[in-house]
């Protein structure tokens, strides 16, 4: 079988031709050297206890994990003011992402979600044969409720809001949420996606917390891989609906979630005071970032993750290298633009630096 990219595959056995035409997931680049800033992950070291807790669990390799996650979920269920059935867990909110797809759609059912968003909506969509609708940003990279709302048809299973929006960084303010649930039937499922939550500082932005058991067809989800820095240790969660939850438990991978995430989840959680002044402190470093692109004449959406958007269109590959020649490792979305995350302070000079040479190279 070739390997060169160009050549078509030739497959021995029947293959899903909906699968094999679809781009695999691709990873952020690593950096061996300069500053890996094309994952969104956090510049910090794991949280005080956490190494120790996984270190603990490590003795207990011989041994399967328990996947029902008594212990996180009982913590998370206090933490939120639910029930212990009202929490799911499992290896990452990407799982639980396929895990809800898989359990509400199928052929001839629709997802709906915005347009740039998550690079994963499209093929976590396509897994068990349903129909993507994505619907276009605004020109200001944020959210279209109204066409997404418009966008539901009685074939349509499950709508998917991400905010702040992976890559552009933007959020969806809480009137906007509203108006939007209100137009959205009650029997399709919507699943609020806040991965990167922590790090939004603009009180209007909706927030998960404060809509629990508001709505029957809604799930938030959350991480511990971003603000948390559990990306090497895959969890996350979701809040909603027992029922729901219900259902897509049925489509878990088996003991996909390990004890050692579970341990280093709940050390996390037991070290909040440490998490918030370190989200602070990025997002302090995020606001700086942004107020001297916009000196430099950029015009970027204001950015409400842990990573900046650079709209760089057409030039984006050409912006991508201008990076790398200054040891900056960014993530490109062709042929829309580069996402860049806020990485150490020390990678901030180098940032700035390339993005003032790319603003010349665009205008």
């Amino acid at each position: 079988m070739s390997s060169d990219p160009g050549t078509p595959l030739h497959f021995p056995v029947k293959m899903r031709p909906e699968i094999l035409a679809l781009p695999a997931y691709k990873q952020g680049l690593a950096a061996p050297t300069g500053f890996k800033l094309s994952s969104n992950e956090n510049p910090f070291d794991p949280l005080p206890g956490v190494l120790e807790a996984v270190d603990a669990a490590t003795r207990q390799l011989h041994r399967y994990p328990n996947a029902a996650a008594p212990e996180i979920t009982a913590r998370l269920a206090k933490e939120w003011g639910v029930e212990t059935d009202e929490v799911i867990v499992a290896a990452g909110s990407v799982a639980l992402l396929v895990q809800f797809a898989l359990a509400a759609a199928g052929h001839g059912d629709e997802v709906v979600y915005s347009w740039r968003s998550f690079e994963v909506y499209p093929w976590m969509t396509v897994l068990p044969g349903a129909t993507a609708v994505p619907v276009p940003n605004t020109p200001d990279h944020r959210h279209d409720l109204v066409a997404m709302a418009a966008a539901v048809t009685d074939r349509t299973r499950l709508v998917i809001v991400n905010s702040p929006n992976n890559p552009t960084s933007t959020i969806v303010t809480k009137a906007e949420f509203e108006t939007f649930m209100a137009a959205v039937p009650t029997d399709v499922l919507v699943i609020l996606d806040e991965a990167y939550a922590e790090f939004i500082t603009d009180e209007d932005a909706v927030n998960g917390r404060e809509l629990v058991r508001r709505y029957p067809n809604l799930v938030i989800l959350r991480t511990f891989s971003k603000a948390y820095g559990l990306a090497g240790l895959r969890i996350g969660y979701g809040i909603g609906p027992a029922a729901i939850l219900g259902a897509a438990r049925t489509t878990i991978m088996p003991l996909s979630l390990t004890d050692h995430a579970q341990v280093a989840a709940i050390a996390s959680l037991d070290r909040s005071q440490e998490l918030h002044e370190r989200v602070a402190n990025i997002a302090a470093r995020r606001e700086v970032v942004w107020r001297a692109l916009q000196e430099q004449g950029w015009d970027i959406p204001r950015p409400h993750g842990n990573f900046v958007w650079f709209p760089t269109g057409a030039r984006t590959a050409e912006a991508l290298e201008v990076f790398r020649a200054h040891d900056i490792i960014a993530r490109a979305y062709l042929p829309d633009g580069v996402r860049l995350t806020i990485g150490e302070e020390e990678s901030v000079e180098n940032v700035l630096a390339a993005a003032e040479e790319i603003a010349r190279l665009i205008r």
